[in-house]
C-alpha cells in the first residue's frame, strides 16, 4: 500500500503539471502558516519569517518555470480553435476569449520577470499589474463559462429526469460537481488576483498574508483533487 502510494507520488512529481500543483500547494500553505503565526507583525522573524520566505522562493520558482508555458498555451489554443461546432455558442465564445487572454498573460509576466532580473531596462510594476489584470480577467471568464455550463447541465437534468438512464444522470451530476469545484477554484484565485492589483480597486492590497495563503491553499487542493479524479485545473 505504502509502496503504491510512493510510486504514485513519484509519477506525479515526474510530470511538469504534477510538480507545479504540489509546489503551488506548498507555496500557499507556507504563506498561510507563516501569516497565521506572524499575526499583525509587519516584518516577521523566526519561524513565521522563514515560512514566508520559503513561500516567496517557491512563487519565484513557479514564475521562472512559466517562461516555457507559451508554446503549450499556443498549442492548446490552436487545437481548440473556435471550439467544437456542437458546443454552446456562448461557451465557445468565452473559451476562445479566455484562451486569448491566457496567451497574452505569459509574455506580460515574462517582461515583468526580466525587468526585475535586470535583463531589460523597463519598469516592472506596470507589467506585473497588467499580467495580474489579465489573470483576473481570465478567471472571471472561467467563472462565467462554468456558470453557463452549469445552467445547461441543470436544465438537462430537469428535462431528462424520467427518460435518461441512471448512468447518464450519474455522469451529468459528476459534470455538475466538476464545474462547481472549478467555480470555487477560480473564485478563490480571483479574490487573490484582485488583492494584488494596485490599491484603490475593490479590496486590492487589503488581504493579510494568511488570507492570501488560505485562498490559494483552497484552490490548490481543489486542483489536486480534480487532477486525481481526471479533471483539470489551470490555476496560476
Amino acid at each position: 500500500m505504502a509502496a503504491g502510494a510512493l510510486s504514485g507520488l513519484v509519477a506525479v512529481l515526474e510530470t511538469y503539471r504534477g510538480r507545479d500543483r504540489l509546489v503551488r500547494a506548498l507555496c500557499y500553505g507556507c504563506q498561510l502558516a507563516g501569516g497565521a503565526l506572524a499575526g499583525p507583525q509587519a516584518s516577521p522573524s523566526g519561524l513565521p519569517g522563514s515560512l514566508l520566505a520559503v513561500s516567496a522562493q517557491l512563487s519565484a520558482c513557479r514564475t521562472a518555470l512559466r517562461l516555457f508555458d507559451d508554446l503549450a498555451m499556443f498549442s492548446y489554443s490552436c487545437g481548440y480553435g473556435l471550439g467544437p461546432k456542437d458546443e454552446d455558442g456562448l461557451v465557445r465564445g468565452l473559451s476562445v476569449l479566455c484562451n486569448l487572454v491566457n496567451q497574452l498573460y505569459y509574455p506580460c509576466e515574462h517582461v515583468a520577470w526580466a525587468a526585475d532580473a535586470g535583463i531589460i531596462r523597463v519598469g516592472s510594476q506596470k507589467w506585473w499589474t497588467l499580467s495580474t489584470a489579465l489573470w483576473a480577467f481570465s478567471l472571471l471568464l472561467g467563472i462565467l463559462r462554468s456558470l453557463r455550463i452549469l445552467f445547461q447541465l441543470r436544465r438537462k437534468l430537469r428535462q431528462h429526469k424520467c427518460t435518461s438512464s441512471p448512468l447518464s444522470q450519474k455522469e451529468t451530476k459528476a459534470q455538475v460537481k466538476a464545474e462547481v469545484l472549478s467555480i470555487l477554484t477560480d473564485a478563490a484565485d480571483l479574490s487573490n488576483a484582485i488583492h494584488w492589483l494596485p490599491p484603490g480597486f475593490l479590496w486590492a492590497g487589503r488581504f493579510p498574508p494568511w488570507l492570501v495563503g488560505l485562498l490559494g491553499t483552497i484552490s490548490s487542493l481543489i486542483g489536486i483533487y480534480q487532477a486525481s479524479r481526471g479533471g483539470s485545473s489551470e490555476a496560476v
